[in-house]
């Protein structure tokens, strides 16, 4: 699932027309359809999994679909690709990372680094994450916890999983939803989402919840609604049970020299941090890399190609990436974290860029597939794989490698 959470900052955009399709839909037939497909479908999965009958009806029983939702395909209705959904023109990276997001952010979280100081003390001996990082992905998915999340989980992962576009993977979530109702982490009245399903203040889905989810205040129960030491600590348990590497830190800002080039991004394609000095990459403001660094492998990380600010991202910037697969929610905790202490904004800038939506981005990316270049997906996001897929066919037809689209460059790649 992409996104695994729901973000402030990462919302979906798309919006679903269901004047599209050729016949008005009958929502009572639905309704009905869906109450007899929770009975013969999900409920004998709920048994499987230990729900009990009292609980799956307490759960279920009155649920209605939600038609506000993006992207359904009820029943007797057209299916649509991507590229049938409205498509925003593209807008920099750089938006994501805007100093009216990240100043707020950081004078709220300078005031719960105090609040929650010793329960941050304990959580950081007990799994080795960093408090800055903690902080900034709470920060990052819900306002450190003041953002409204007014969707009722149960009721999203239904619609979703009888007639959304992923309907397995709602379909266990759904089921995981009732394992949460049954062993009473939450009552079912405060067991809210986003419109993605993603769970309190973290923005967990349940499967994940289940998995990752801990109880640091001791009351017995998991509670990432309403507990700050359990959402705090179900983060860093979370950070620590996908490989984050205590003492290391998530990345550094550095200058790279136009000999490198940006098509040599990504965690595939990693360097000692020596090497990359040796190479001619410094460090911004002058500093050195750590020392304890230098033996360790680097990462080349450049959101925005040569468009934008870059980085030597070390392996914890792709454990965050596992809390939110995207480049720049990473970049966007990582930096919030950074400014906790020092309030810097980033030295490189971003470039302008635009002129071109999701769908042109799409479409580019279906032609570079059909040379058998690796795009990471025909989606209409410009990750890591896109990027390097453009620098390299930027190489080959004799141009100079920014590895990030404009609306000319995607007219001529063919």
């Amino acid at each position: 699932m992409r996104p695994v959470v729901f973000s402030l900052f990462f919302a979906s955009l798309l919006i679903f027309n269901s004047s599209a399709s050729s016949q008005p839909l009958d929502k009572s037939k639905i309704q009905r359809q869906f109450q007899v497909w929770l009975s013969e479908k999900i409920w004998p999965q709920a048994k499987k999994r230990g729900i009990s009958r009292k609980t799956f009806d307490k759960s279920l029983a009155r649920t209605a679909l939600n038609w506000s939702l993006p992207g359904l395909r009820p029943p007797g209705s057209r299916k649509r690709s991507l590229d049938n959904y409205s498509q925003a023109e593209f807008k920099s990276p750089g938006r994501y990372l805007s100093e009216n997001r990240i100043n707020p952010l950081v004078k709220l979280g300078r005031v719960r680094l105090k609040k929650w100081r010793k329960t941050l003390d304990a959580i950081e001996k007990n799994y080795g994450v960093p408090r800055q990082i903690i902080l900034a992905i709470w920060g990052g998915e819900s306002g450190y916890g003041r953002a409204k999340i007014p969707y009722s989980a149960l009721q999203v992962l239904a619609t979703e999983a009888f007639m959304g576009r992923r309907k397995n993977l709602f379909r266990n979530e759904l089921i995981s939803a009732l394992v949460v109702i049954q062993q009473g982490h939450i009552p079912l009245s405060q067991m809210k989402s986003s419109r993605a399903g993603a769970m309190g203040q973290p923005q967990f889905m349940p499967s994940k919840f289940l998995a990752y989810a801990v109880d640091f205040d001791g009351n017995g129960r998991r509670d990432i609604w309403t507990s700050v030491p359990d959402t705090l600590a179900s983060i860093a348990n979370f950070l620590k049970q996908h490989g984050w590497q205590p003492g290391r830190d998530w990345g550094y800002e550095a200058q790279i020299p136009n000999k490198i080039s940006c098509a040599l991004e990504g965690p595939e394609q990693g360097n000692t941090i020596r090497q990359w000095v040796k190479n001619g990459v410094k460090r911004v403001g002058g500093r050195p890399f750590p020392s304890n660094e230098l033996k360790r492998k680097g990462f080349l990380l450049m959101p925005a190609g040569r468009r934008g600010p870059a980085f030597i991202a070390t392996k914890n910037f792709y454990v965050i990436k596992t809390f939110n697969e995207s480049d720049l929610y990473a970049l966007f905790v990582g930096h919030l974290a950074d400014r906790y202490a020092k309030n810097r904004p980033l030295v490189g800038k971003w470039s302008k860029t635009g002129g071109f939506s999701k769908r042109d981005v799409q479409a580019m990316q279906v032609r570079l597939e059909k040379r058998r270049i690796d795009v990471g997906g025909a989606d209409g996001l410009v990750g890591f794989k896109t990027r390097t897929a453009i620098g390299s066919w930027q190489s080959q037809n004799g141009l100079k490698p920014t590895c990030f689209p404009d609306a000319a460059l995607i007219r001529r790649i063919r």
